[in-house]
C-alpha cells in the first residue's frame, strides 16, 4: 500500500488542501505528521500523526516508517536525503522533486546558508509561496499519483 507522508509542521495551508483533495480523490492513505494537530477534513484516507515536540521528531518518524513506493512531502532537505537513500520518492512544497543526483548539492547549499546565517548574514529566506508554486505542486503530485496509483 502506497502512503503519502507529509512533514506537516511547515506545510502551507494551500498545499495541505491540495494534498487532501488528491488523497481523497485517489483513495491514497496520507499521513500528516506534526507536533500539533493539523486541521483535516474527515476522511478515512487522511490521518493525523501527532508526535511530541522536539527537534526532528516528526522527521525521524517519517524517515523510519516511509517505505519504497511511498512519497514524502517536505521542505526539510536532510529528511529528503534520508528517505531518498531508502528509495522513497520526495518532493518539496513547491513541487520540486528531490533526486539522488541533486540532493548532495542541496544539502551543501543548505549548510552554507546556515553558516552564513549563524555568522549574522541576512539571507532573506525563500520567496513567498505563489499561485504558480501551488500549481507546480499540484501538477507534481498529480503526476506522482498517476504513476503510482
Amino acid at each position: 500500500m502506497t502512503i503519502i507522508w507529509v512533514d506537516a509542521d511547515a506545510t502551507p495551508k494551500a498545499v495541505r488542501e491540495i494534498i487532501c483533495r488528491a488523497a481523497v480523490r485517489t483513495e491514497t492513505t496520507t499521513r500528516f505528521v506534526a507536533n500539533h494537530r493539523i486541521p483535516l477534513p474527515p476522511s478515512p484516507f487522511l490521518i493525523n500523526v501527532q508526535v511530541e515536540a522536539g527537534f526532528d521528531v516528526a522527521d525521524n518518524l517519517i524517515a523510519q516508517q516511509a517505505q519504497p513506493g511511498d512519497l514524502v512531502i517536505s521542505q526539510d532537505i536532510p529528511l529528503a536525503a534520508e528517505v531518498l537513500e531508502k528509495q522513497v520518492d520526495a518532493i518539496n512544497n513547491r513541487g520540486e522533486p528531490y533526486s539522488p543526483e541533486t540532493i548532495r548539492q542541496k544539502l551543501n547549499m543548505r549548510d552554507f546558508m546556515e553558516t552564513l546565517r549563524s555568522s549574522g548574514v541576512q539571507s532573506g529566506g525563500p520567496a513567498p509561496f505563489s499561485d504558480k508554486d501551488k500549481q507546480t505542486f499540484a501538477n507534481a503530485l498529480d503526476r506522482w499519483l498517476a504513476k503510482h496509483g
